[in-house]
């Protein structure tokens, strides 16, 4: 599965990783990666979306189709759809198309990079 899709070329969260080099208990972060941070931290900020996250990371081979997640979460594919949408453009999910068909899995990098920037300093 690829970490990167036509809808979002080379969105992930590693560059803000990188930039921060430290986790953002440790130092300031600038207002451009605060922006970021901010921008990333409200795409997971749903209750919807947070369990997409979690549905799809313990979905069997770590992606699954939409259709596969709208019974569980009792809302119609274009709600999950859109709810998707906005985890790919915030880099935390790749889509892939398989004929009709979108599957979604995690890039692995993203939750990463983003645990690191939230670690407490040690």
């Amino acid at each position: 599965m690829s970490t990167t899709t036509a809808d979002n070329p080379s969105r992930s969260l590693l560059p803000l990783a990188g930039a921060c080099c430290t986790p953002l208990l440790r130092e300031p972060i600038t207002a451009s990666q605060a922006a970021e941070l901010a921008r990333l931290l409200k795409a997971l900020a749903d209750p919807t979306r947070l369990r997409l996250v979690s549905m799809v990371a313990a979905h069997e081979g770590g992606e699954a189709c939409v259709c596969e997640l709208t019974e569980p979460l009792g809302l119609t594919q274009p709600t999950i759809s859109h709810h998707l949408k906005v985890l790919v453009d915030a880099g935390i999910f790749s889509r892939e198309k398989r004929g009709v068909w979108a599957y979604y899995a995690i890039v692995p990098s993203a939750l990463d990079a983003l645990s690191t920037v939230l670690r407490p300093a040690q």
